[in-house]
């Protein structure tokens, strides 16, 4: 019997913590005929006290067993109050959602395993309640997509190359998926691949750096370098973009994955300390951040890719997609590739990693794994996420 298609909302905040990303889509069918169309994307700010103890508590600053509790809960109903105000801004009753899939909010991530009491041990903690989510909305909602990953070996991320390659793959043309949000993550897709063939890794930083240092020399009055303003006019300053790239992380080879445990606070102060010793104005290092980022994953790119993969078009989503200057980089260094925005293939820049997660939580209420083991380095398949059901109507 053919399936009815199912409305799915998507909610999604990544390593910047700027608020929550929510996309509708309509599914059906299953892969590799699974279809997926966007229906709409909105977004909604966390409360400024409450994303600063969120960055607060993602920089490993101390809390409590309580607080932390308390925290989960408190997000749990924060993402349920956007999945509502999301409704009502699709004019859609979430009587008619059939489902919700939840990345919740990352405060810890350690991907790859290192001693803890005795035995060497990875893990990751996303916080936002999705039996609050699923209670509050009366929509059945996956939420944790990362722990069954991990507890495969994999490092838990990254998980959007999946839906990378359901929506990207073509039999003639190479392809690389660019998502520039907090952090910076590629999936490789050569043409015609088969899943055991795609790559995926973060490649290094891209706008938590930026709106780290652009918080900083504003005093808090800016939180991001609209349209590359600042970096623009700053001086570029090679010496310090050097000592940048000599980054231990760009050297690591995939699957890797990283956070705001590495490019965090402590990584800042290291960047403003660089800048003293170059002379560097606010500006030039809001610049070489800015390059930085380019840079990296023009690096990744260089070191990992290119070399064994034909890649046709580069195809950029995330808020670092809305930065002139990091595209004219990716675009004049990589003079044989197209650089695409992910809006020209129907899925806005902001959208994209909110639509994954709807996608993802699909295939786990269809239970079926949605972990790319050749992107996360798992030793095979996991049905992603924990399933919260709506109390009965």
């Amino acid at each position: 019997m053919k399936q009815k298609p199912m409305l799915v909302l998507g909610l999604m905040s990544g390593t910047s913590a700027d608020g929550i990303d929510v996309a509708l889509a309509r599914i059906s069918g299953a892969p590799p005929n699974l279809n997926a169309k966007l229906l709409g994307h909105t977004s909604i700010k966390f409360p400024p006290a409450l994303r600063k103890e969120i960055l607060r508590v993602a920089e490993q600053h101390a809390i409590s067993a309580g607080a932390l509790s308390q925290l989960n809960f408190r997000l749990g109903e924060l993402f349920a109050d956007a999945a509502i105000a999301a409704c009502r801004h699709f004019r859609v009753p979430p009587a008619k959602i059939s489902l919700i899939g939840s990345h919740g909010q990352t405060i810890f991530h350690q991907g790859r395993p290192i001693p803890h009491f005795g035995s060497p041990t990875a893990s990751t903690l996303q916080i936002g309640e999705p039996s609050v989510i699923a209670a509050r909305t009366g929509v059945t909602t996956v939420g944790d997509f990362r722990p069954a990953d991990i507890a495969l070996g994999g490092q838990g991320a990254p998980l959007v190359p999946y839906v990378d390659y359901l929506l990207y793959r073509h039999p003639k043309i190479g392809r690389v998926s660019l998502n520039l949000g907090g952090i910076a993550n590629i999936t490789v897709l050569p043409r015609a691949a088969k899943p055991q063939q795609v790559v995926a890794f973060d490649t290094g930083p891209a706008n938590m750096l930026i709106d780290a240092l652009v918080s900083h020399f504003t005093r808090g009055r800016l939180r991001f370098d609209k349209n590359a303003r600042l970096a623009s006019q700053g001086r570029s300053l090679p010496a310090l973009l050097d000592d940048l790239l000599r980054d231990p992380y760009l050297k690591l080879a995939p699957p890797k994955s990283t956070g705001r445990e590495y490019y965090g606070q402590a990584y800042v102060k290291k960047i403003l300390a660089l800048g003293r010793r170059h002379r560097a104005k606010p500006n030039d290092l809001i610049r070489a951040a800015t390059l930085f980022t380019a840079l990296s994953v023009l690096d990744a790119l260089n070191r990992f890719v290119l070399p064994k993969t034909k890649i046709h078009q580069l195809i950029v989503s995330g808020g670092g997609a809305h930065n002139p200057l990091i595209l004219a980089q990716l675009s004049a260094a990589l003079a044989r590739i197209e650089v695409l925005s992910s809006s020209l293939f129907g899925i806005p820049e902001n959208a994209k990693e909110a639509l994954a997660f709807a996608l993802l939580a699909y295939e786990t209420f269809h239970q079926r794994p949605a972990n790319l083991p050749s992107a996360t380095g798992a030793c095979g398949p996991a049905i992603l996420g924990k399933i919260s059901y709506a109390p009965p109507r």
